[in-house]
């Protein structure tokens, strides 16, 4: 059996599911070596909430993983020397895999692994960037970061693409067709999944409790209220709109949080409810009826809460800042252009006069997801191996 060393930052609920599966599936070892060691008791400071929490779902379960001493001076996620280990490929090479799937590069020790593995193991890579932000025309700066970018990818031997942006990504670095295999970004659309209407009765109860009827049509944010998702695009353009018996939910916290809150107070439509946690996700997506993802980025390299909300058969709008957008929307949901809030006006729009038309993407959605699974990238793991 081929053994494979997975090198990620840190556990999060997207990739948890998948290592249990590979593990479960048992036609390949793994051992995943998690390098920001400070996170082994599973809190997570996010500069982006303003808080530390802690996912109140199993991310360590069912699978063998190994913490590694993170000895940065300022460690974290967000950026290059927040994670610098000091025995991270003497712990890899007692452990004498075949293969390394590294995720991310943009590290100093996932970098060195990249350096040190490149030609003596076969190097799997995930990533999801894309060119969505990329400045048109020419610059010095395009070019060195090109140049920067072909170098790196030059000590990877098979890159896994999430979707049609992410593979354009590569395909402009050096990577060739041969070095490209499609495993595309996935949730735990079990988890999301409404067998017996449970999430949906409560659902329903939630949004009596918050005095909304049962007629009403509801537009639902979920996420860091941050820049890069373009929430207060979101909400004028929904302040905009005179049409009756629709509301607009904005759920998350971050440092946009109050200026939204000050914008919107006049709109008694408006509803603002605090970060949620992994369990009450199911639920939350069900409170609207339609899901937004306004991003304009730079960084919003795909977007998993759409995953999320298609799962929970809820028709989505989205930007075509979002990576995710050329691969998910199709007959279930809209895309807009990033910014521009008469585009955005127009999808909500189109919702709040054609309102059997949400029951029946959500559904098209649901049906749709289900060819972005788990399953679908351990298998393509499993292939390559």
């Amino acid at each position: 059996m081929k053994k494979l060393a997975i090198v990620t930052s840190h556990p999060i609920q997207y990739n948890a599911p998948l290592f249990r599966l590979l593990t479960e599936r048992g036609r390949i070892d793994l051992k995943v070596f998690y390098t920001w060691g400070q996170t082994e008791q599973g809190f997570v400071y996010d500069p982006d909430f303003k808080k530390e929490f802690k996912w109140d779902i199993p991310l360590l379960d069912g699978y063998k993983k190994e913490f590694v001493e993170n000895i940065s001076k300022e460690p974290g996620a967000g950026h290059y020397k927040g994670i610098k280990n000091s025995d991270l490929i003497q712990r890899i090479d007692a452990y004498a895999p075949d293969a390394l799937l590294v995720f991310g590069w943009s590290f100093q020790s996932h970098l060195q692994v990249l350096k040190h593995y490149s030609g003596q193991k076969k190097i799997l890579f995930r990533g999801d960037s894309t060119l969505l932000d990329e400045q048109k025309g020419i610059s010095v700066r395009k070019i060195l970061r090109r140049l920067f970018l072909k170098w790196v990818y030059r000590h990877v031997d098979v890159a896994l693409y999430a979707g049609a942006a992410n593979k354009d990504y590569y395909k402009a670095h050096g990577l060739t067709e041969a070095q490209l295999v499609y495993a595309p970004h996935a949730v735990d659309n079990t988890r999301f999944t409404d067998v017996d209407e449970t999430y949906e009765r409560k659902a329903t109860a939630w949004r009596k409790e918050l005095g909304i009827s049962a007629d009403e049509l509801v537009f639902l944010f979920a996420g860091k209220l941050e820049p890069k998702k373009d929430p207060g695009l979101l909400t004028e353009a929904f302040t905009s709109l005179s049409s009756p018996g629709i509301r607009l939910i904005i759920v998350g916290n971050g440092v946009l949080e109050q200026e939204l809150k000050q914008k919107a107070a006049a709109d008694e439509r408006i509803l603002f409810l605090d970060f949620q946690n992994q369990q009450q996700m199911p639920v939350v997506y069900r409170l609207g009826t339609v899901f937004v993802l306004p991003s304009k980025g730079p960084g919003e390299t795909w977007g998993l809460s759409v995953n999320e909300a298609m799962a929970c058969e809820r028709a989505v709008i989205v930007s075509n800042k979002c990576g995710c957008a050329k691969d998910l929307v199709n007959g279930n949901g809209l895309i807009f252009e990033a910014e521009n809030r008469a585009d955005l006006q127009k999808a909500l729009l189109y919702f709040a006069t054609n309102r059997m038309e949400a029951s029946q993407m959500g559904n098209k959605g649901f049906q749709l997801i289900r060819q972005f699974s788990h399953e679908q990238v351990a298998a393509a793991i499993e292939q390559i191996l």
